[in-house]
């Protein structure tokens, strides 16, 4: 499955931005679907993640309340709705889709989130 992110960009602290992550390639309605993150200098680090039928989520504990993921499978997208950023939240977003296999496969090269303080 191919992926691409999207929706990143400069904002300040307290506000808001809607990520898009659009699949191709695959049956997306049976993939469990991730956002990942990496900031400067840091590891890549789990921030949330969708199941494909339930929609059953799960968050890191420093976004839950403030982020909420969320699928069409008709679309073939997933998204991820931040609210109340932080400085903290500035890195590269990464979507990802689980493999079969049980590992994550990354798509693109993210989108940039920044926020000021």
């Amino acid at each position: 499955v191919q992926l691409q992110a999207s929706g990143g960009g400069l904002v300040q602290a307290g506000g808001s931005l809607r990520l898009s992550c659009a699949a191709s390639g695959g049956t997306f309605s049976s993939y469990f679907m991730g956002w990942f993150r990496q900031a400067p200098g840091k590891e890549r680090e789990f921030v949330a993640s969708i199941a494909p039928s339930s929609g059953s989520t799960a968050y890191r504990n420093s976004v839950k309340g403030r982020f909420t993921i969320s699928r069409d499978n008709a679309k073939n997208t997933v998204y991820l709705q931040m609210n109340s950023l932080k400085p903290e939240d500035t890195a590269v977003y990464y979507c990802a889709a689980l493999s079969a296999g049980g590992s994550w496969s990354f798509g693109g090269q993210g989108t940039l989130v920044t926020v000021s303080s």
